[in-house]
């Protein structure tokens, strides 16, 4: 475990169908895909075990959540020997009567967190406390990475306040388990977005910030402790050796709607550019998101990755079928609908056919058909996606391919059940040309609040839903 990492960041925020979100797997889904990231060549997965959002008392639904990646940690540790992270919010609890209302699997994150005020000693106390309680049947985890925001901040909250947060962490982890590597995750910047609370306005921190963060927290010197990202910053402070670049939304951005990614060659370049200790991808559905998967696995290994390439793995992932599941993620990428028609009804009439599942089984999260079966819907879903919109493109109502799209979209979530925010331009262009009412009040949403951090609260909190929303507002206007 002494390379370069290679790493996933496994997301939980979501609480979508199994096999798809993260929160879902059983301690045997956890094993089959880490091994399948082994044999791609990753060394690594850093987790999010969503512990803000846990109420005191515990449900039984957050204790067994926290037995069962206590396993995960020890059989990456001793059957794969690979390298586990943790993530954590810097300042964030759950409102406990409402976290209370849902188990752990089903509960959705901005429906139940409060923010901690990094200025009140009394409320930072009782936050390590609770996390204390929560983290020590993860203590066996290498390391945990603190990021700056999203979520995380406090309105009018300073950098030597996150600052003294990562130090009283560091402390938090010495009691755990002495030696837990702290990770300082740069990402918008911690004054940035206690700025965007107090302000309403988003807008990324400035190196100034940044570097003032860095030095303070070089003197401090919370060893042992690492950074994710911010390199430029780094290099002049003499901490460049201590990044791990998280090249984040290579593989998959995230909130997504569930649609595999192909194409391109962000996800192989991300792979092929890490920081000095190593370079870390991420996926939301990660049992959907297997080409970027591989091509991020390749570009950090320097090996290449053209069609033949794909082919191999696919042969890997269902043998005999490789090339063909290949042309499905093709026309996943492309922008004609006849041939994603044609690939689904070819791939349909696998039905009833023997598909036997290759060494990377482990990366399906279930079973060779149901990956089958997926691209179907996919492949019908973008096919009507993409009609829809040339067709309003063109200047006709589009009424008939909305239908058909809908009826599409209404198959593949009914399978996944994703349900936070859907980020698709095309679509919300064309379904404003529409002009209705009933989809617009989706597509134009505007929270009420008082303050701009209630805006701000009261629009994240919509996200959690906005996929059914403007589903159901399809069927609506269609009606």
């Amino acid at each position: 475990m002494k390379d370069s990492i290679v790493g996933m960041y496994v997301h939980q925020h979501w609480p979508y169908h199994h096999p798809y979100a993260a929160r879902t797997w059983s301690l045997e889904d956890w094993q089959g895909y880490a091994s399948g990231l082994r044999e791609l060549g990753y060394n690594t997965l850093l987790i999010w075990p969503v512990v803000e959002t846990m109420p005191t008392p515990l449900l039984p639904s957050d204790r067994e959540n926290l037995e069962k990646l206590g396993r995960v940690i020890d059989l990456l540790h001793e059957q794969l020997e690979m390298r586990v992270y943790l993530a954590l919010c810097p300042n964030v609890v759950a409102h406990d009567e409402v976290a209370s209302r849902a188990s752990f699997s089903q509960r959705h994150f901005f429906y139940c967190d409060r923010r901690v005020n990094p200025a009140d000693q009394q409320e930072v106390e009782e936050m390590l406390r609770r996390r204390e309680e929560v983290l020590r049947p993860l203590c066996k985890a290498d390391g945990i990475a603190i990021i700056d925001s999203d979520p995380g901040g406090y309105p009018g909250s300073t950098g030597e306040e996150f600052v003294e947060l990562l130090v009283a962490h560091r402390a938090l982890f010495d009691r755990l388990r002495p030696g837990i590597d702290l990770i300082y995750w740069m990402h918008a910047g911690w004054e940035a977005y206690c700025r965007f609370y107090q302000t309403g306005e988003f807008a990324m921190g400035t190196d100034e910030e940044f570097s003032a963060v860095l030095s303070a927290l070089k003197a401090r010197n919370p060893e042992p402790w690492g950074l994710a990202n911010g390199l430029h910053c780094a290099q002049p402070l003499g901490l460049d050796q201590r990044i791990i670049l998280f090249s984040y939304g290579a593989i998959e951005g995230e909130p997504s709607f569930p649609l595999t990614n192909f194409g391109g060659d962000g996800a192989y370049r991300a792979g092929s550019q890490p920081g000095p200790r190593g370079v870390m991808g991420n996926a939301q559905t990660h049992c959907i998101q297997l080409p970027n998967t591989f091509a991020f696995a390749r570009g950090a290994q320097g090996k290449p990755v053209g069609e033949t390439d794909y082919v191999a793995f696919a042969e890997r992932l269902i043998r005999g079928r490789g090339a063909d599941l290949v042309r499905a993620w093709q026309g996943l990428a492309g922008k004609e609908p006849g041939p994603m028609l044609e690939r689904a009804a070819r791939l349909e009439g696998w039905a009833g056919a023997t598909l036997e599942a290759g060494d990377l089984r482990g990366l399906l999260l279930g079973s060779a058909p149901r990956l089958v079966k997926d691209l179907v819907l996919q492949l019908r879903f973008k096919a009507h996606l993409e009609a829809f919109c040339a067709a309003v493109a063109a200047g006709r109502s589009g009424r008939e391919e909305l239908g058909r799209f809908s009826s599409a979209a209404d198959q593949w979530q009914a399978v996944h059940g994703y349900e936070n925010r859907w980020w698709c331009p095309p679509l919300a262009e064309a379904l404003r040309q529409l002009h209705s009412p009933v989809l617009d009040q989706v597509l134009d949403f505007e929270p009420e609040a008082l303050t701009p951090f209630g805006r701000v609260q009261a629009d994240y909190l919509a996200a959690e839903t906005h996929t059914p929303r403007i589903l159901a507002a399809l069927r609506k206007y269609l009606a």
